[in-house]
């Protein structure tokens, strides 16, 4: 998915960029499983996208995640 498609499906989902494209990574790009992997979630999401950040806290829809807790 283009980076911009990415951006905005983070802003729908009041999610981080970070996390978008980490839910993008693991579903090859498919925005269906991305969809599936952001509603029932994943534990491989968060140290890819916080691998590509210096953020202590991103952002799951409501959710905010902790660098620390990761």
């Amino acid at each position: 998915m283009h980076k911009l498609r990415i951006k905005e499906w983070a802003r729908i989902r009041e999610t981080s960029v970070e996390i978008a494209e980490a839910i993008f990574q693991l579903a090859d790009n498919d925005e269906v499983k991305a969809q599936q992997i952001w509603d029932e979630g994943c534990d491989e999401v968060l140290p890819i996208a916080f691998s590509k950040t210096d953020a202590d806290i991103l952002y799951w829809g409501e959710e905010s995640i902790e660098r620390k807790n990761v």
